[in-house]
């Protein structure tokens, strides 16, 4: 059975990103379209009722009243109170406008509806206080669909059809995905998520090596030279496809939904959902093909690639995994990574390996001399060797269990969203309500989160130490008699060196080999 999860819009003001509790700042708009006096007397009435308004409030901060006297609303071209209105809401000086009605605030459905999707984009509602319609809320989807239907009746109506039956399949975990490009998946006569088994293949072949050492652009490299079709059916291969496939929640079986959303059915414009809309996070939708636990670790791993310390000319540092010792070696004396470089030619041609920060900045900087490549393979085949013969007192603590329950964070996080559904419903949103809601949905989910990435990080690491354990009886107490680079990426997480004659190898299965390097 999946589970649903709801992640609710967030407020106007996190939007903007200012405090739960920081005052809006709110302008009004008033018009009368006659200059006679009964008409003039009510326009006075409407400026000073919300000036009164919105000052009386004390979540709002009074901007002031623009208006317009003896205009036409039948279009916006002559009305320079509210064009500076617009200007001042497009420049982020405004945060909400109030107006009596649709019809003071515009006669032309077109200009209303361009104002409205203007603001909205920008993240500025229009309250309508005849109406009682928000632009930026449920209601205010309503009203732009009305209003939508008045200029393009048919557009209107199929594209909010469609929506709202979006929505609903969403509420109810049902995926909604373009199986055609997405690799590993296809789709049954009942429309559910199937594995198809060799491009699965694929799929898992990529967060292995991921997690062997390879960087994205070499994966890619290697599954274009292989001859390995995309999701879409390409032969080309790029590093962000691979990416794409490693950070794809769909692969362990769940989904993030409404991940963009349509500013307005119009223009069908889409845009990312940074919280605008609510999103859905639905668990176990479908078939896995990786596990959580290797999903996870592939995130960890891209977290522990991205912390990595390097320097180069350009202020930046990234990793590659040209090589075996690539991105896994690293200085002790600065934190930095070390770099390979060839020194000589032809019959004496030799690599080392260079602490990069020295490289760049100089002696001063760190005081790590170049280490041969050769003595790493050499020392890390003595460390493998060395573990082989004596298996048993390197193997010989386990790891305890991890105990993680998360049903008590589920029964609290369905019992909060039927909390801000009942805020949501009640008639005057209480904004501070809500943000108090959704940060304690927020803060929720975040300890779930880390609860389960620690608790698959845990079953991963178990999971490397069997992989490691079943080499190791592989082996059957027969020694490395050379270099694997495949088998380094495989089995270490990083080599630290701690001198120009000593390094230790850190295996992902928690051992630690100290080993002596030859001297240059």
């Amino acid at each position: 059975m999946a589970t649903v999860t709801v992640i609710p819009a967030k407020p106007m003001q996190e939007m903007k990103g200012l405090e739960a509790t920081a005052k809006l700042r709110v302008c009004a708009y008033a018009r009368v379209s006659t200059d006679n006096e009964e008409q003039l007397s009510s326009y006075q009435a409407q400026v000073e009722h919300y000036t009164s308004y919105i000052q009386n409030n004390p979540v709002w901060e009074f901007v002031q009243v623009f208006s317009d006297e003896g205009i036409s609303g039948t279009n916006t071209k002559k009305r320079e109170g509210f064009n500076r209105m617009i200007d001042e809401c497009m420049a982020g000086k405004i945060d909400m406008v109030i107006t009596k009605s649709i019809s003071r605030f515009a006669r032309n459905t077109l200009d209303t509806l361009k104002y409205v999707r203007q603001l909205k984009e920008k993240g500025v509602a229009i309250f309508f206080e005849k109406e009682n319609v928000n632009t930026l809320d449920s209601k205010g989807e309503f009203l732009i669909t009305l209003l939508g239907s008045l200029a393009q009746e048919e557009s209107s109506n199929l594209s909010q059809i469609t929506k709202m039956g979006i929505s609903y399949r969403f509420q109810e975990g049902k995926v909604l995905v373009n199986h055609n490009k997405f690799l590993g998946y296809t789709k049954d006569d009942q429309g559910q998520l199937v594995i198809v088994p060799e491009e699965a293949g694929v799929v898992r072949r990529i967060y292995r090596e991921f997690l062997d050492g390879k960087s994205p652009y070499k994966i890619a490299s290697i599954l274009q030279k292989d001859g390995i079709k995309t999701g879409s059916g390409g032969s080309r291969w790029y590093d962000s496809t691979v990416i794409g496939i490693l950070k794809n929640v769909k692969y362990m079986g769940d989904a993030l939904l409404q991940k963009t959303y349509t500013i307005d059915f119009l223009t069908k414009k889409r845009v990312k959902n940074t919280g605008h809309a609510a999103q859905y996070y639905v668990e176990d939708s479908h078939e896995a093909i990786i596990s959580k636990e290797e999903f996870a670790a592939v995130q960890a791993e891209f977290e522990r690639r991205g912390n990595l310390r390097g320097y180069s000319r350009s202020g930046k540092s990234s990793f590659t995994s040209e090589y075996p010792f690539s991105g896994k070696l690293f200085c002790q004396n600065c934190g930095s990574k070390f770099r390979r470089q060839a020194w000589g030619s032809g019959k004496n041609r030799k690599y080392v390996w260079r602490c990069i920060n020295r490289e760049i900045n100089g002696v001063e900087s760190c005081g790590m001399k170049s280490i041969r490549e050769k003595d790493l393979e050499k020392a890390f085949v003595r460390a493998i060797n060395k573990v082989i013969s004596r298996k048993e007192a390197f193997l010989l603590e386990e790891t305890g269990d991890c105990v993680v329950g998360t049903e008590e964070i589920d029964a609290k996080l369905e019992e909060l969203q039927q909390k801000l559904l009942t805020v949501l419903r009640s008639l005057g949103t209480d904004n501070e309500k809500y943000a108090k809601v959704v940060g304690e949905i927020e803060t929720l989910r975040g300890h779930k989160v880390g609860l389960k990435n620690v608790e698959a990080e845990e079953s991963w690491r178990k999971s490397k130490l069997e992989e490691f354990k079943a080499y190791m009886d592989a082996t059957d107490g027969k020694p490395l008699d050379r270099f694997d680079g495949d088998l380094f990426r495989r089995l270490v997480e990083k080599a630290k060196v701690l001198s120009i004659v000593e390094v230790v190898f850190v295996f992902k299965a928690w051992i630690e080999v100290r080993e002596i390097l030859g001297r240059m």
